[in-house]
């Protein structure tokens, strides 16, 4: 398998406070990875998986997270992104900035105390939802064509609005993570990525060792300390978020939806579903469909 390697860390130029700018492309980058910059990401466009330090969730279209600095991430689209013939395409807008674009003022100065808390509570991520997201989406949209004192001042309403808000949720369950190391990265990495290549087979925890570079017992030792969960969990996890997806688009059965998100018998697809979800994938994909028809049909 290729080295991956951590993106570079000099994001931002010297000659500029801040930096932002709306990435188009075929798939988002696949690789696991941090920075010591703060990011607000707003995907504009896309499906996939997001991994935020301990914690995996899918994400779509509209999707607004702030992570803090070394927090390790990665937007991860589904794998028809990836295919050779694939015609779907993704669309974010990323915000870089550090909390000394202002030299030390959000440190000291007490009228930045909101946006100095938002900062601290950023080291676990948040994900922004409701009103703040639809408000913030905007003002970095418009932040796109902005330039020189007017780029900075929309840039404060943008961590003012968060600061303001109850709407901005912790994604992980830890506040640090020890991946400050490029071959702690790299390692996670293939991890990920091998998993999300092959979730849908059988995968032995001794290959995933052997990705990893290290004995069965201390992998399984190592990911819990990493993720907070042992590794079938992460993968199971990962299985049932690819079934849910599959469910709601509705063109497969139940047991072809269990098969291709690496569930070998329906019993076991239909257990392990209701023991992540609460429900029976008949009653999920039910359940999601009538509320996407009330839905339409209220508009």
């Amino acid at each position: 398998m290729k080295q991956r390697h951590v993106i570079p860390k000099a994001l931002i130029p010297d000659s500029k406070s801040f930096l932002i700018k709306e990435i188009h492309a075929p798939h988002f980058d696949p690789i696991f990875h941090l920075h010591p910059e703060f990011q607000i990401s707003y995907v504009v466009q896309g499906e996939g998986n997001r991994f935020v330090g301990d914690n995996v969730k899918p994400f779509k279209a509209n999707d607004l997270v702030l992570l803090g600095p070394n927090l390790p991430h990665v937007w991860r689209s589904h794998k028809a992104y990836f295919e050779k013939n694939s015609t779907l395409s993704t669309t974010v807008i990323v915000l870089y900035f550090q909390d000394n674009f202002l030299g030390r003022t959000i440190q000291t100065k007490e009228e930045f105390e909101g946006i100095k808390h938002l900062l601290k509570h950023s080291q676990q991520g948040l994900e922004i939802t409701g009103r703040t997201k639809k408000k913030v989406c905007r003002l970095m949209v418009e932040l796109l064509s902005l330039k020189g004192t007017e780029s900075i001042i929309q840039l404060l309403k943008i961590l003012n609005t968060l600061a303001e808000s109850d709407e901005c949720h912790i994604i992980t369950q830890t506040h640090s993570i020890s991946y400050n190391t490029e071959i702690e990265t790299q390692r996670m990495n293939k991890v990920y990525e091998f998993v999300m290549d092959h979730f849908h087979e059988k995968i032995k925890l001794e290959e995933v060792a052997d990705i990893a570079c290290m004995t069965k017992t201390s992998f399984s030792r190592y990911f819990k300390s990493r993720l907070n969960k042992s590794f079938s969990d992460f993968l199971k996890e990962i299985r049932i978020e690819h079934a849910c997806k599959l469910l709601k688009e509705g063109e497969m059965n139940i047991d072809r939806v269990g098969y291709e998100s690496g569930f070998h018998t329906p019993s076991n697809f239909n257990k392990q579903f209701k023991k992540v979800t609460g429900q029976q994938p008949r009653q999920y994909r039910d359940e999601y469909h009538k509320i996407a028809h009330d839905s339409y049909h209220q508009v």
